[in-house]
């Protein structure tokens, strides 16, 4: 089987050990990861991820969300009236990483489930947790990871379910929104964007054709508050905090309708 470009490229990347990701440095596994057998745990600083492509400077970190967000916007937006059935909507987690999302997502009917991660370490180990995943018959869709620069990753035909967390700064956003941009005028279907510790919600606020449906916090449960916090204090220099929340914004593709913010 061929493997991606960028994939290839990055080969010997893949092998090195990401700070971030061991005892040593302060990595405390997450409940999910204990009860699941899977590896999605640790904090890696956006300047240890580099790839070698033209897109690391803007990587933020890597950090899994917390399963009760993910389930939360989830159902915020299920609540605002899909104009479509949940499978017929394509979920595609762009900054992917070890893929706790995509593996969340991979548990609902969705019609497919793609995870697109720009570092080959974190997109190796997101594979293992997908086979995982699938050995637990967790997978209600059929769902792939691939090594790929999001922004040069297009738009899957058909309705569309778009999740970040957010993995890169506000140029990477505006380059994929861009080269988005002829494939949105034309698409069959919807696309709505989850966008989780949404820093970079001014972009999508700016730009033509896009709806903004729910704005606000959403809480972690009890227990993954409580094991964020112990994880994150545990890191070294303490350089990342956990709130009991995220502050989140979703998003639709309205194309030329009057855009209107809602809370």
């Amino acid at each position: 089987m061929k493997k991606d470009g960028q994939e290839k490229a990055g080969q010997e990347s893949s092998r090195r050990r990401l700070r971030g990701l061991t005892a040593k440095d302060g990595l405390i596994r997450h409940p999910f990861d204990l009860e699941y057998g899977v590896r999605t745990s640790g904090l890696v600083a956006g300047r240890d991820l580099h790839s070698g492509q033209r897109n690391d400077r803007h990587i933020t970190a890597y950090y899994a969300i917390a399963p009760s967000v993910f389930q939360g916007i989830l159902a915020r937006w299920r609540e605002r009236h899909p104009v479509a059935p949940l499978d017929a909507y394509t979920f595609l987690d762009l900054g992917a990483g070890m893929g706790r999302a995509l593996l969340l997502a991979a548990g609902h009917p969705f019609r497919a489930v793609l995870g697109v991660e720009l570092h080959p370490t974190l997109a190796r180990i997101a594979r293992t947790n997908l086979a995982r995943w699938r050995a637990l018959g967790r997978v209600e869709a059929p769902t792939r990871v691939y090594c790929r620069d999001v922004a040069a990753f297009p738009l899957p035909p058909g309705p569309c379910l778009v999740f970040l967390f957010n993995p890169f700064a506000a140029p990477v956003l505006r380059r994929l929104l861009r080269n988005w941009k002829s494939g949105l005028a034309g698409q069959a279907g919807p696309v709505d964007l989850l966008y989780v510790n949404d820093e970079q919600a001014g972009v999508l606020a700016g730009e033509p054709g896009f709806e903004r449906l729910f704005r606000g916090k959403i809480l972690r449960s009890r227990a993954d508050a409580a094991a964020d916090r112990a994880i994150l204090t545990q890191q070294p220099g303490a350089e990342y905090a956990a709130p009991p929340w995220e502050d989140c914004s979703i998003y639709r593709w309205s194309g030329n309708q009057e855009r209107k913010a809602s809370r």
